[in-house]
């Protein structure tokens, strides 16, 4: 998903979309690429809106990171579940949904192993956080299970956050209408009971104000290889 305006890092993203903000050297989206194909997934679809050309130029093919990459262009934008409907015919099989505009260490490999070993037609990754204001709030269930999604509520009583990554099932597709929908909002809800939880320990941060953005490249900057990064 690489869609995103970037409203509150401006002026970043008055010339570039959200994803292409650099991290040290490389756009954000480039280093969620990179770390796709280290676990082994090489066929990739983004979804794009706000200056798709930025994107488009920079990856082309995506053959120069080891990739295959399609591209699906919003006139409008479709929202979360609606851009992913958007590029059904590019999904098959079980798929990976990703944020490409959050920096972050996560197992990808791990997480689709879990998601198979749950046997469910979709896993949802979670964080815990200091601070979950302004976040979707996970609610965790008995076994694994997810007991309630609530949308940057007014009081929190539970410190997981969505982190924007989904394992799914190709199925998970009959669920969303063709139009406009949000994951979180509209088809999460719907599945609840066929989804389960995963609580990953990693580095996140959705860079989603210029603080974190500063915050995020000094992380980075003090370890570099843990993103897929040099500094020579």
């Amino acid at each position: 998903m690489a869609g995103g305006r970037g409203t509150r890092l401006r002026p970043l993203t008055g010339s570039m979309p959200k994803p292409m903000v650099p991290i040290l050297d490389k756009p954000v989206l480039a280093l969620t690429v990179s770390s796709l194909v280290r676990s082994g997934i090489t066929d990739i679809a983004m979804t794009l809106g706000y200056m798709p050309e930025r994107i488009i130029n920079y990856f082309g093919n995506g053959s120069k990171l080891g990739a295959r990459i399609t591209y699906f262009v919003e006139s409008t934008p479709l929202g979360t579940s609606g851009g992913v409907k958007n590029a059904a015919k590019f999904i098959d099989r079980p798929f990976v949904v990703m944020s490409g505009d959050a920096l972050t260490d996560f197992n990808i490999g791990e997480f689709v192993k879990y998601h198979e070993d749950m046997s469910c037609l979709c896993t949802l990754a979670a964080k815990r956080v200091a601070d979950p204001r302004g976040m979707g709030e996970v609610v965790p269930g008995i076994g694994g299970r997810i007991a309630a999604l609530r949308e940057k509520p007014q009081k929190y009583t539970s410190d997981l956050v969505n982190m924007g990554i989904y394992a799914m099932q190709e199925d998970v597709l009959k669920h969303i209408p063709s139009g406009v929908s949000d994951f979180s909002k509209d088809i999460f809800p719907e599945i609840l009971s066929e989804m389960r939880l995963y609580i990953a320990d990693c580095y996140w941060s959705d860079i989603g104000t210029l603080i974190g953005y500063y915050s995020a490249n000094i992380d980075a900057a003090m370890q570099p290889a843990r993103f897929g990064l040099k500094i020579v």
